[in-house]
């Protein structure tokens, strides 16, 4: 037995310089070392042995086995390492290399311009309300002074849900639910969507965006209404802007104006984007019709107010000198890179 032993050591030993994987090292462990091992049938194998020789005999067999286990730790040990040092030099990192630039999102130009807006009129003392998308023929028409019967219900192409809700045709609708809950002075800036059933071409679309402002005070004027958007167009287009005020109609405000401003892509001599004329048109705006005050419980004896509304698509396409509002609306990455 004593030879079987040794024989069996040397052969353990061998095996373990061969190793080379984690799969190899528990077959070995189970072949040498575990509870069917051939360590365990010499150990079973005492049973035939006087009683003098099996102390002797047991303690050689233990010893052994301990030694191998040993040499396998070890072994274990080696090609944890060697494992770890290829790992480490397979996914080396050459630290003096470049690194790749993840790309970065911007603001759509919509969002970048509305929010250059809504910081020029914070500036002035405007707070920024909103309003629903959805809205009642009352707050969209009625209270704007459009009755049902008004010719400038025609000018809407408004999509109606049912007989008294609507999809919103202007923000203007925001203003009158402010005035309702606010009691003068009111500064506000009313910026959404908005909807009207235009064919889709360059100019037009039937999803839109707008930004409405109202004023109501002691003692407003059209003087305060010219003041505050020569400002406004001068910091958004530049110092050297001109500014234009037409007279115009709109129900909800008497007297009403449009405004232009001098084409930013030929400076007011003529092109094509301003069709020759060497002006565009931003927004319109006008003195708060004494109805409407009226009809929010705002005493137009005593206070005055102006309104203004801005196309806020137009008001892009002009500043970027876009020529296809469709652009804004058609997630062309090509397009938004630019911005």
């Amino acid at each position: 037995m004593k030879d079987k032993l040794q024989a069996l050591h040397a052969e353990a030993m061998a095996a373990l310089a061969t190793l080379g994987n984690a799969r190899e090292l528990e077959e070995f462990r189970v072949k040498y070392l575990g509870k069917k091992s051939v360590f365990s049938e010499l150990l079973r194998g005492l049973g035939g042995l006087s009683p003098e020789e099996r102390p002797a005999m047991g303690q050689a067999i233990n010893a052994t086995k301990a030694t191998v286990e040993e040499a396998l730790a070890a072994r274990e040990a080696e090609i944890l390492a060697a494992a770890r040092a290829q790992q480490l030099l397979d996914e080396r990192l050459d630290v003096t290399m470049p690194g790749k630039a993840a790309p970065v999102g911007g603001l759509h130009p919509l969002n970048a311009v509305l929010n250059d807006l809504i910081d020029i009129f914070r500036s002035m003392g405007f707070d920024v309300v909103d309003g629903p998308e959805v809205e009642t023929d009352h707050y969209n028409f009625e209270a704007l002074n459009v009755p049902a019967d008004h010719p400038a219900r025609d000018m809407q192409d408004t999509f109606y849900l049912t007989d008294n809700l609507l999809l919103r045709t202007q923000t203007s609708a925001a203003q009158i639910r402010t005035m309702e809950d606010r009691k003068p002075p009111i500064r506000i800036l009313c910026p959404g969507r908005v909807y009207r059933a235009d064919e889709v071409d360059a100019t037009h679309s039937p999803v839109f965006h707008q930004v409405e402002g109202l004023v109501v005070d002691k003692g407003i004027t059209l003087c305060d209404l010219k003041g505050v958007l020569e400002q406004f167009a001068h910091e958004m287009y530049g110092e050297g802007t001109e500014v234009r005020f037409r007279p115009s109609f709109f129900p909800f405000t008497e007297p009403s104006v449009e405004v232009d401003v001098s084409c930013p892509e030929c400076g007011g001599k003529g092109c094509r984007v301003c069709k020759g004329s060497g002006w565009i048109e931003i927004l319109g705006a006008g003195m708060v019709h004494p109805r409407v005050l009226a009809g929010c419980g705002i005493d137009p004896e005593e206070y005055s107010g102006f309104a203004f509304g801005i196309g806020l698509d137009r008001l892009t396409t002009t500043r970027h000198k876009i020529s296809d509002i469709r652009l804004l609306f058609e997630n062309d990455l090509r397009f938004l890179n630019q911005f």
